[in-house]
């Protein structure tokens, strides 16, 4: 008979660390939760009243999402989950486990600012910059809508089709209206987002 003891006692140590991790975790009240950020899979332990905003800042310190009104009323804190514009500070990180979220760190490529940041900076569309990566990931979202033929509440005609031609500063004043700013540089921001769209 082959002598299985040594094999069983190494084996053990490792499950036993394993179940003591887990009893540790569900004793704390905290959930482990694996999203995709910026491109890269990461895993965060959180409590379930932790708010994706939260997670985002203290948890993985990607601190260009900002806390605003805490209460979804400013658009600081926008991010995109799934390629949808969110309020960070209204939704719970527990909720996003294997989706792919997007903050203003993962917007540039290979050292490339993406068009809607260059053309941030070229129309000076910020002033103390709080509420900017905000305004530039609501940007972003606001000309995939309209490229993927989203009517607003500005659209003159929702039963014809929306083109991202369509995209007028009356179009962008409304679907840029749950963004604020405090310096008041929306007229800058149109004129980015314009310009970003190939309006200008």
């Amino acid at each position: 008979m082959s002598d299985t003891s040594g094999s069983a006692s190494d084996a053990a140590p490792e499950a036993s660390a394993t179940e003591a991790a887990a009893r540790t975790e569900h004793d704390s009240g905290k959930v482990s939760v694996s999203v995709t950020v910026n491109g890269q899979a990461r895993t965060i332990t959180v409590e379930p009243r932790t708010t994706l905003l939260q997670a985002l800042r203290d948890e993985l310190a990607l601190t260009g999402t900002k806390l605003g009104c805490d209460r979804g009323e400013c658009g600081a804190c926008t991010v995109h989950v799934d390629g949808r514009r969110i309020l960070a500070c209204m939704t719970l990180a527990a909720m996003q486990a294997g989706r792919r979220i997007t903050t203003i760190e993962g917007l540039e490529r290979d050292g490339e600012l993406h068009p809607v940041q260059a053309a941030f900076i070229e129309h000076d569309g910020f002033q103390c910059g709080f509420c900017t990566s905000g305004q530039i990931m609501a940007g972003v979202a606001v000309i995939e809508e309209a490229r993927a033929g989203w009517p607003s509440a500005a659209t003159a005609d929702v039963t014809e089709p929306f083109t991202l031609s369509d995209l007028s500063a009356a179009e962008i004043r409304e679907r840029m209206s749950g963004n604020l700013c405090r310096c008041a540089c929306y007229p800058n921001i149109v004129d980015a987002l314009a310009e970003a769209a190939g309006r200008r």
